[in-house]
């Protein structure tokens, strides 16, 4: 049995270092052992134990696969997360992949694999650990010769202290913070950032004259409407709550929710803001006899803002209107905005609008000359975590907003009417086209202007192949120069 002695239980170079000459040297899994130092396991040994590790063969001496050897940058990356595990056999099951990776070099990609999944699982509850700990970490003010600090207790589920450590540095950067953990300290004094041994839960402070502010804070933002235990438990773990200073409120919280929920529905509707009410053009949102006809562009974009015509204003941050000279002989109009138009209020800002931009100014039009919108005004999104996932408007929603693009095209009477992709085709037109086959055909409409129709820049930006989306870019000009011919 060959055996090496680590630093620590996270000490990832020594075990790399260990575990590379164990390789080299031939030293099967199974009989290649790593202990950290000042374990019991490591003072006992073993009866076949030999005391250093195994030393490496000369280089003219060892197989022209074994020189050059190699593992891939997936499985370092993977090993450097697994080390962090507190399971004891995790240098055991990193070794074994090491070993197999000599001659399964894709190894990593079978995912199905018994060791790599193992040691992936065991990779996500570290990745898991981390999260945990910049969620729950809970400082409490302190006072020493310098003046204010501040101290956290936390007992993480793996041993994440330091891979965590650059969060709280760049989190808390103006605060002189200490987190102290059963597995090691880290303390930040406004420059340094140091790492310490571990400590125990007397060492922190119990409670501090904020906490009681900060339990306020939890119970006023306490939605019972919204309460499901089972889903708070997932997120935040009862093992965690005894560090949580906010969780002693919890049970009561959880068994009033019933009743506050009933309180709640009984409460009578408020009444809506009068000066909400002041600022938006009246009667714009409704669908039916005595709408009020928007007069000008202005009229129209306040309108939008309080349009309910379909559900879509719930989840956008505001309705998105169209921008451009009143008298503009192209109007350009698109499917939707996206995020960024979402946050910003206005069209083609994000990175189709780029796209947009650069193929207008090569086939010569002048942005500020073009009347830009959409066919719809709302961002039409799908949450995926942090993410707002774009999804494509259905027809009701479509027709609906119809009623602007209407609107604006009677407003601004352009000449041309350049449709980018099927939906906007489908507001235009008033049904939905075949994008690729009558791309660049003009078309005739009721208001005596001619439409044309192309992609939406943002299908350029989805193309994989960069030949494919060369020639489709090229395509794209192509028409955006027929339009501007067409344009007088």
């Amino acid at each position: 049995m060959a055996v090496t002695v680590l630093a620590s239980e996270t000490d990832f170079d020594g075990w790399r270092k260990a575990a590379r000459d164990f390789r080299l040297a031939g030293v099967a899994p199974g009989t290649a052992r790593f202990v950290v130092q000042g374990a019991t396991s490591a003072a006992q040994g073993g009866l076949f134990d030999r005391a250093e590790p195994a030393k490496s063969e000369p280089r003219s001496q060892r197989t022209g696969r074994q020189a050059e050897f190699r593992v891939p940058a997936a499985f370092v990356d993977l090993a450097k997360e697994v080390i962090l595990h507190r399971s004891t056999d995790r240098f055991d099951l990193l070794y074994r992949l090491l070993w197999r990776l000599g001659d399964e070099p894709d190894l990593l990609k079978v995912i199905s694999d018994r060791d790599v999944a193992d040691a992936m699982e065991r990779a996500k509850n570290v990745s898991r650990a981390a999260h945990k700990m910049k969620a729950f970490v809970r400082f409490r003010q302190v006072h020493d010769d310098r003046g204010e600090a501040w101290a956290a207790w936390f007992e993480p589920a793996h041993r994440v202290v330091e891979k965590t450590a650059g969060f709280f540095q760049r989190r808390f950067t103006t605060m002189r913070w200490s987190i102290l953990t059963p597995d090691g300290s880290v303390f930040w004094d406004g420059e340094h950032l140091r790492f310490g041994p571990p400590a125990t839960r007397d060492m922190a402070p119990r409670e501090d004259e904020i906490e009681e502010f900060w339990k306020t804070y939890y119970a006023s933002t306490f939605n019972p409407a919204r309460l499901s235990v089972k889903t708070m438990q997932g997120e935040m773990a009862k093992s965690y709550w005894k560090n949580l200073p906010e969780a002693a409120l919890i049970p009561e919280l959880v068994a009033a929710s019933r009743a506050r929920t009933e309180a709640m529905v009984a409460a009578p509707a408020p009444q809506p803001n009068a000066r909400f009410a002041k600022a938006v053009a009246p009667d714009l949102h409704l669908d039916r006899p005595g709408d009020v006809t928007p007069d000008s562009l202005e009229a129209v974009a306040r309108g939008v803002q309080a349009c309910r015509r379909c559900p879509l204003h719930r989840d956008a941050t505001q309705g998105v209107c169209g921008e451009g000279p009143r008298a503009a002989r192209l109007m350009i109009v698109g499917e939707q905005p996206g995020d960024h138009e979402d946050l910003a209020g206005r069209p083609f800002v994000g990175p189709a609008g780029q796209v947009l931009d650069a193929a207008l100014e090569e086939a010569g039009i002048d942005r500020a000359d073009v009347y830009l919108t959409n066919a719809v005004k709302h961002f039409k999104h799908e949450p995926r975590g942090k993410l707002r996932l774009h999804k494509t408007p259905n027809a009701g929603e479509v027709q609906a907003c119809r009623w602007w693009l209407d609107a604006e095209r009677r407003l601004v009477r352009p000449r041309v009417v350049l449709a980018l992709g099927a939906t906007a085709g489908l507001a235009v037109l008033g049904r939905k086209p075949a994008v690729m086959q009558e791309r660049g055909a003009p078309i005739a409409l009721d208001d005596e202007s001619t439409a044309v129709l192309t992609v939406h820049p943002s299908y350029l930006l989805r193309l994989p192949d960069e030949a494919a989306k060369a020639e489709a870019r090229r395509i794209f000009v192509e028409d955006l120069t027929a339009v501007r011919r067409r344009m007088g």
